[in-house]
């Protein structure tokens, strides 16, 4: 089944639960200013409120629209009133779209649903690069200095989601809710298995420095 994102700055809407169309999962998860809260794959539908508490939403949408992750994302603006003025600095700062305030669950995946074309997958030429690593998302292949790096689909996306955020410490429980594999309480060790064999594929790329583990915290992608 493919995923489909509906990131959401609000705390309430991102408890929502999922929704199956068809062979599509729409799955509701937390945005902050720091970014998503999970790994974002396949098409993302994004819904920022007018007045957040640490910057305001237009200033959000500019750091979405610069954000390598999500710069194919459709976003919404959530406005607390029907204001002309409002409506036309969001979609100057890059909004695709606005709604009023209030916007329940069924009213979001209304929109996502009149919207969504069909199944989605990143660009082809969409690349993550740090250093002398690199991270194509449509072939989801890694590579080291040019050579490909023998990962299987759960450690890929490990390796993703740490390098999509390069110096953050993740424990156990946030890789897993990162992963959309949250509520499963056998996929605690699992992680443990996941970064064992990432790890032994960077190294036989020569690249096993790039992750490391702190103790008792987690594990963190150190950016070159």
């Amino acid at each position: 089944m493919k995923r489909v994102s509906i990131l959401t700055t609000s705390t309430e809407a991102a408890q929502y639960a999922a929704f199956a169309h068809g062979e599509m999962q729409f799955a509701f998860s937390l945005l902050t200013s720091a970014g998503p809260s999970q790994l974002v794959e396949g098409p993302a539908w994004i819904f920022v409120d007018w007045v957040l508490d640490d910057c305001s939403g237009l200033e959000m949408v500019r750091r979405l629209r610069s954000d390598p992750r999500l710069g194919d994302a459709h976003i919404t603006v959530i406005l607390e009133e029907d204001d002309v003025e409002d409506r036309r600095r969001v979609l100057k700062a890059g909004a695709d779209d606005y709604a009023i305030a209030p916007l329940s669950r069924q009213a979001m995946l209304d929109r996502v649903l009149a919207l969504q074309s069909g199944p989605a997958v990143p660009a082809a030429d969409r690349l993550i690069e740090r250093g002398e690593l690199t991270i194509n998302l449509g072939s989801e292949q890694a590579r080291w200095r040019g050579e490909p790096i023998p990962l299987r689909p759960n450690e890929f996306r490990v390796l993703r989601y740490l390098a999509e955020n390069p110096d953050r410490i993740f424990s156990r429980e946030e890789l897993i809710d990162a992963l959309g594999k949250a509520g499963d309480p056998g996929y605690t060790r699992t992680v443990d298995v996941w970064i064992k064999r990432l790890r032994h594929g960077l190294r036989q790329a020569g690249a096993d420095h790039v992750l490391r583990t702190v103790h008792g915290k987690g594990y963190v992608f150190d950016a070159p």
